[in-house]
């Protein structure tokens, strides 16, 4: 399937064409950027651990289960829709790294980062922001490098934050509920919750 490509998308190409020295750090951040990601996620773990408060807690755990849920709702729309990619459709355009010939709408990359940003959001807003910032950037390479069109991104982002965003509100009660009762064994508690400043002091 092809659809018309959007008119900015000629312009950010030509931006690629005239910014060579920008190759390697756009290339670096779509191939490598996930790690960024994966610390992200980690800090919501750790913050919300720290805080002892089991709602935040459910919302970094929903935070992973909300990108798996994402990508795996996004898979079947890609593959139905089977939108060919820029490198596929276009001629003449200044392609920086090919990705396969599957479908590129919407684009998983965006789905997963967006998810994610929504995910934590709910743990902590400062730690959302730079998420959010982070996923922008990631789809803006993901353009720049020719894998996506403008559309695949934005259509992905929006299907990643609806899902990790709604779907706490659906799943925060039942991981808060497990959490409570996980938070009874002395196994699982220290990944949890934190010490507290009394319990720490008599030890």
């Amino acid at each position: 399937m092809s659809l018309p490509d959007p008119r900015w998308f000629p312009l950010i190409n030509e931006f690629a064409r005239d910014t060579p020295w920008l190759h390697p750090i756009m290339i670096g951040y779509a191939d490598h950027g996930i790690v960024i990601f994966a610390a992200l996620l980690l800090a919501g773990w750790w913050m919300a651990r720290r805080s002892g408060d089991l709602n935040l807690m459910a919302a970094a755990t929903w935070a992973p289960l909300g990108v798996l849920a994402a990508v795996a709702i996004n898979q079947p729309i890609v593959a139905a829709l089977h939108v060919a990619r820029p490198y596929v459709a276009l001629p003449d355009i200044v392609v920086l790294a090919h990705r396969g010939t599957d479908g590129s709408f919407p684009s998983d990359y965006a789905v997963l980062v967006g998810a994610l940003a929504a995910g934590l959001w709910w743990v902590d807003r400062k730690l959302g922001t730079v998420a959010v910032i982070a996923a922008a950037a990631m789809a803006f390479t993901r353009i720049y490098i020719a894998a996506e069109y403008i559309r695949d991104v934005l259509a992905g982002l929006t299907l990643g934050i609806a899902i990790g965003g709604a779907g706490f509100w659906a799943a925060g009660p039942g991981l808060h509920w497990l959490l409570t009762r996980a938070e009874q064994s002395r196994l699982a508690r220290p990944l949890l919750t934190a010490a507290h400043p009394i319990e720490r002091a008599s030890r």
